[in-house]
């Protein structure tokens, strides 16, 4: 099938194998498993447990969204605006340039259409109606972060650049992304946005790759620094805690704004993603920044209640002034400031938390940049 993507060759593999992070027949963590992130005496999750196990998967209605085009229509005072549109998509505004990461606008997070985890919240607004962007940047290329109906559109209906891990390049390619769009990278090298400011710098992250029984780790996984002209963005891509993150911190920081993974925790795989607890720690690590939750309320990825990750992390946050937690499709400024709403708990609960946060007030319709005519609803 298409959407399980294509295994480097060429001239691409040979290069992913000149990496230091490649052993063997893939690519390795070279940070060794910090103690106490993995509960070897937890079972990992059964196939029915997966799918039919925990209480409160999904909500029970609707998440509260915006339709952020009225405020992209209208420059950011800061000159960065971040808005999520779920899962560990978001789109960045930084110095005039537009960047998006890990697009997934497709109905599940699996290779099959009427299989696999289902979205249970819609992205605010479909794929066509995104203004045209700068770059896109993909992490890696599990399918919650490297979509087929997504990268598809983008294809056909756009010419953006892609800046991506070591060997995801060829699954784009293989879904008819041109070549010459594609940049790969491999942890500590950066590439320049032609016609921008930008620069974007794989990093090193705690985690593994794959889209089949066969490829595991046969592409790299980064988290991801996007620098413009006056600002500095961290995204996490998925991954565990590492103390890596200070070299991160120390090498290409401080930065304005951070966004770590907080979903899909379990304790048979805490060395591979945060949780929200561990999403805490490892932004103390990297020292600076408005701290943005992403990689939660839009799938079923794991045992816990979909709320679990925010109201975790809002408890246990010592400067929750530093916490940005907008709702979907909320352009927020990490600049400003403004109590967090707890817009996810049920109807009556909601309740005023300092935090940092900002909203966007309406501005006139239309766009500067034009609507690009992607079909993906």
């Amino acid at each position: 099938m298409n959407s399980f993507g294509q295994r480097a060759t060429g001239e691409r593999l040979e290069r992913m194998r000149a990496s230091p992070l490649w052993h063997g027949t893939g690519f390795r963590n070279q940070h060794p498993v910090l103690p106490g992130l993995r509960d070897p005496s937890v079972p990992m999750p059964s196939p029915k447990e997966f799918l039919l196990g925990g209480e409160r998967r999904v909500p029970d209605a609707p998440l509260p969204s915006l339709d952020p085009r009225q405020a992209w229509s209208r420059t950011p005072a800061s000159g960065l605006r971040a808005t999520w549109l779920g899962h560990s998509t978001v789109l960045l505004e930084m110095d005039g340039h537009r960047v998006l990461t890990d697009p997934v606008w497709g109905k599940r997070a699996s290779p099959f259409a009427l299989l696999g985890p289902k979205r249970f919240q819609p992205v605010p607004l479909r794929l066509r109606q995104m203004p045209e962007v700068d770059v896109v940047v993909i992490s890696h290329d599990h399918y919650d972060h490297l979509d087929y109906p997504t990268i598809r559109a983008l294809a056909r209906h756009s010419a953006v650049p892609f800046v991506t891990s070591l060997g995801v390049g060829a699954h784009l390619q293989a879904w008819g992304v041109a070549p010459q769009r594609i940049i790969e990278l491999d942890w500590w090298e950066t590439h320049r946005v032609l016609g921008t400011g930008l620069t974007i710098t794989a990093a090193p992250s705690q985690h593994f790759s794959g889209r089949g029984l066969k490829d595991r780790n046969a592409t790299l996984w980064s988290s991801m620094v996007v620098r413009s002209e006056r600002h500095a963005v961290f995204f996490s891509g998925d991954t565990g805690l590492t103390t890596e993150y200070t070299a991160i911190r120390d090498r290409l920081g401080p930065f304005d704004l951070v966004m770590l993974e907080v979903g899909a925790f379990h304790p048979a795989w805490g060395d591979i993603h945060l949780g929200p607890l561990n999403a805490l720690k490892a932004h103390a690590l990297l020292g600076s920044g408005a701290f943005m939750p992403v990689h939660w309320g839009t799938f079923s990825l794991a045992m816990h209640a979909w709320d679990e990750p925010a109201d975790t992390l809002l408890a246990h946050a010592l400067v929750p002034e530093q916490l940005l937690m907008p709702r979907l499709g909320e352009a927020v400024e990490p600049a400003n400031t403004r109590p967090v709403q707890t817009w996810w708990r049920q109807p009556g609960g909601e309740q005023a938390v300092p935090a940092m946060h900002s909203v966007q007030t309406p501005a006139p319709d239309g766009d500067p940049k034009r609507e690009l005519p992607w079909p993906l609803d």
